[in-house]
């Protein structure tokens, strides 16, 4: 398994090696010891989530806060989203910097948004599904959202027109007004 290090050092994306022919294909979807090799953490997955989007979904920016925390090892098993990670920890060098990659079933890449990121995505394909794994149980009372065109973040959305949200996330925080880490 391949990891990349973004410009934000701590959001890893992994890239699994693939074996494929004309029988089908094969490939590891996780391996512990790569995950905490490449992100210098050791984590336990204690939940496993599978979400199903229409094209111009965008479900985010969400975090749970302390001590419900979550990371996410995020990957799309049907279709592509474009999936971003924004640093919302107050003491970070990279308070309020983003990263976003395309993440889709053909390229299986993943990516690892730790705690103290506020995580969301844009479906780009007809329908997309997307699953997760999470590092803590979801927590109604702890769950925050940011708005997702929050102009103190600037996210490079691959937009055509107005996206589908949920209530939760038209009622979202700025981040200058969010409950942050």
């Amino acid at each position: 398994m391949q990891a990349l290090h973004l410009a934000i050092p701590e959001v890893v994306l992994f890239t699994p090696k693939f074996f494929g022919d004309d029988r089908g294909f094969f490939f590891e979807s996780f391996i512990q010891t790569a995950f905490e090799e490449a992100t210098g953490l050791k984590r336990s997955f204690i939940q496993d989530n599978h979400s199903k989007s229409q094209r111009g979904v965008l479900r985010g920016l969400h975090y749970q806060l302390n001590p419900m925390a979550q990371g996410k090892l995020v990957r799309v098993i049907q279709g592509e989203v474009f999936d971003v990670a924004v640093d919302i920890r107050k003491n970070s060098p990279t308070f309020g910097k983003w990263v976003g990659e395309i993440l889709s079933a053909e390229n299986r890449k993943q990516l690892w948004i730790p705690e103290g990121f506020a995580h969301g995505f844009l479906t780009l394909s007809e329908t997309a599904e997307f699953v997760y794994k999470t590092t803590n149980i979801y927590s109604p009372s702890s769950e925050r959202a940011i708005m997702w065109n929050d102009p103190d973040l600037a996210i490079d959305w691959p937009i055509e027109n107005q996206p589908l949200l949920s209530g939760k996330d038209e009622k979202a925080a700025l981040l200058k007004n969010a409950e942050v880490f």
